[in-house]
């Protein structure tokens, strides 16, 4: 079996995923059960387009619902950083390449709770930034093989 994952979410972000996977295991399970037999008491199966459909959605809602909850089980509450600091559960601002941007320093599940996009601390910018400081200059291997400077113009925590 493979390894879980811890997941470092914010209390806002798992507090998301949980209420989804309540209305998952609620109101949408029950609404997908309710399409299937109305489709199965249409009649033959194997030419029911509405039956077929339902059963696909009832898979995939099943396997968001057992996704769900692996996460919820393997959640580390997250505490940013101080202001200043970066770190998971930062919003950054940085400037890049005379572009100043606003990002999350986190997991892709952070983004539930925000309206930023989010940066990874396991992707070369991500690495390069975590740790640092508001001021100071970092920079990070880009695939194509070129170094790229960052400023670290902000760091503050997702609240």
């Amino acid at each position: 079996m493979a390894e879980e994952k811890t997941i470092l979410l914010t209390q806002d972000a798992y507090d998301k995923l949980k209420a989804e996977l309540a209305r998952r295991e609620g109101e949408i399970r029950e609404e997908i059960t309710e399409r299937i037999a109305a489709a199965r008491a249409e009649g033959d199966l194997s030419e029911n387009g509405g039956y077929q459909a339902a059963r696909e959605e009832q898979s995939k809602n099943e396997g968001r619902i057992n996704e769900l909850i692996v996460k919820l089980r393997n959640t580390k509450i997250l505490k940013a950083p101080a202001a200043g600091t970066v770190g998971n559960g930062s919003i950054v601002t940085l400037n890049l390449a005379g572009n100043e941007m606003v990002y999350v320093l986190g997991s892709r599940d952070i983004a539930v709770a925000t309206e930023y996009d989010v940066i990874s601390p396991e992707s070369p910018i991500g690495a390069a930034i975590i740790g640092g400081h508001s001021g100071d200059e970092v920079s990070y291997k880009a695939p194509n093989g070129k170094d790229i400077a960052v400023t670290i113009l902000d760091a503050k925590p997702l609240q």
